[in-house]
């Protein structure tokens, strides 16, 4: 009985070919339809709840950015001020005259008015400033009555970045965030969950997917001076569907979340040649991902808003094993066909010997 020995090179190619077939991804972090559910309840919260999933700490808006604010005296700032004395004429005279001629600016945070030491308003508010005024006052003369207000006031504005067509923008105390962003004209396009608004260098959480698509009033804080927004672009953050589907691609993310059922559509569709009973989605670190092994069913049959996919996410469909097997064959036949060849042209050589 002859026995027939497979050459290594053809044992290392048969196990390249299978290695390189469209089969499903394997491993201890394999999980099903149930926990892609609950995971994509945590994706329809938010931004920040989908950052979480992210690794980043999840952060909280503290409700009193909410909360207008009463514009304080600043550096800059011109004061009008009027006195009334019933008999110093001469006080009241000169400052209205120093400031309709030089005006009253706050400069290193003071005031300088007549007959008074310099008096500290920086970050007042114009009511407490005018008390403190009157204050000065009393000690030196009695019965002045004091009179404050704005003349010209040092704007306070942010800035803006990113997709949007103004860079700069004033506040006084009450503009919220969604103002400045209709303001800005931010496109339809824009990546709102990659936009970021920072204050005093840290960010702040607000989500302006929620804001702008959804009406959450609840992320519409007021703006202060300096604050900077960035808007992203659209393809700011992504998706990647491969494996069996018609069209292969990268898909931009722009609100943080897609159904799974829509990155399939634009895909093209699961072909014939596709295992609808295999549908991956890898999520996460790729050295150790987390992988959904789901079933077309669950794609058609559970509600959109339970069938999320996040940024990063990799969707990918694995092959029927008709189909694996036929590749197999097509791959491998050139090769086997040369063997056989090969063995036929050496037993040929041997017989004429």
């Amino acid at each position: 009985m002859k026995t027939f020995t497979i050459p290594l090179t053809l044992l290392t190619l048969l196990g390249f070919l299978v290695g390189c077939s469209n089969t499903p991804f394997k491993g201890s972090e394999v999980v099903g339809a149930d926990e892609f559910v609950m995971d994509s309840y945590k994706i329809k919260e938010g931004k920040f709840s989908i950052m979480e999933m992210e690794g980043h700490p999840f952060l909280t808006l503290n409700p009193d950015l909410l909360e207008e604010y009463t514009d304080t005296v600043e550096d800059g700032d011109v004061l009008k001020v009027a006195l009334f004395h019933p008999v110093r004429g001469d006080l009241s005279g000169a400052v209205q005259s120093i400031g309709s001629q030089i005006g009253y600016k706050v400069t290193d945070g003071m005031i300088r008015l007549p007959d008074i030491d310099p008096i500290k308003v920086q970050g007042m508010k114009l009511s407490d400033a005018r008390e403190k005024i009157q204050e000065a006052y009393d000690k030196e003369i009695d019965g002045v009555e004091v009179f404050l207000a704005f003349e010209k006031r040092f704007e306070k504005k942010i800035e803006l970045a990113g997709l949007v067509s103004l860079s700069t923008i004033p506040v006084n105390g009450k503009k919220r965030l969604f103002e400045v962003l209709s303001e800005a004209k931010v496109p339809p396009n824009a990546n709102l969950f990659k936009s970021y608004l920072v204050r005093e260098g840290s960010p702040v959480p607000v989500d302006m997917h929620r804001l702008l698509k959804e009406g959450d009033m609840t992320q519409n804080v007021v703006m202060q001076g300096g604050d900077k927004i960035y808007i992203a672009e659209e393809g700011a953050s992504s998706i990647m569907v491969m494996g069996e589907v018609r069209k292969e691609g990268v898909f931009d993310l722009p609100s943080g979340f897609m159904p799974l059922r829509q990155a399939l559509a634009l895909a093209g569709g699961i072909p014939y040649t596709g295992d609808k009973g295999v549908i991956q989605v890898i999520r996460g670190n790729v050295l150790r991902p987390k992988i959904y092994t789901l079933n077309w069913k669950h794609v058609i049959r559970l509600p959109t808003s339970s069938m999320l996919l996040m940024p990063g996410d990799i969707v990918y469909v694995a092959a029927t094993p008709i189909t694996e097997w036929n590749r197999f064959i097509q791959q491998i036949f050139p090769t086997l066909t040369g063997i056989e060849l090969f063995r036929k042209g050496a037993a040929g050589v041997i017989a004429i010997q």
